[in-house]
């Protein structure tokens, strides 16, 4: 029987050295300002999703982070349209969990604030993150 020989993984455009593991490069965000929009409906949540994406900037180097709260995540497309209005910010990032309950209001509001954060990323050229949770319970 022969011996069956070991491949190497193929090389990674991205530089990883494996697809296991991965060697990701090292992100440096200094100078970037980021700003966050939050909803403050399902807190426990939103704010445990903005914990980990200011550690996770601050990981890269940005430590020019602002945080801003809104009621719900209908709100959060305008007012990330008022950050990117003050040129303030190289990216916002939108927070936000839609919990699907009885009515039509969970398809409503998320379609809504999909659309809206669409609407910013084609009319201002800035990155919007999209980091609106839909979830069944």
């Amino acid at each position: 029987m022969a011996e069956k020989r070991k491949l190497e993984n193929a090389p990674n455009p991205d530089s990883a050295k494996t697809i296991r593991g991965l060697d990701l490069p090292a992100f440096d965000g200094t100078g970037l300002r980021i700003a966050i929009v939050s909803a403050r409906w399902n807190s426990i949540v939103c704010e445990s999703l903005v914990h980990g994406a200011v550690e996770a900037m601050k990981t890269c180097n940005v430590t020019d982070i602002t945080v801003e709260f809104v009621a719900g995540a209908y709100e959060i497309p305008g007012a990330a349209q008022v950050l990117l209005e003050s040129k303030k910010f190289h990216g916002v990032i939108c927070i936000g969990c839609l919990i699907k309950g009885e009515t039509m209001h969970f398809e409503y509001i998320s379609e809504a604030v999909t659309q809206g954060i669409m609407r910013l990323n084609l009319d201002y050229k800035t990155p919007v993150i999209y980091g609106i949770l839909g979830v069944l319970n």
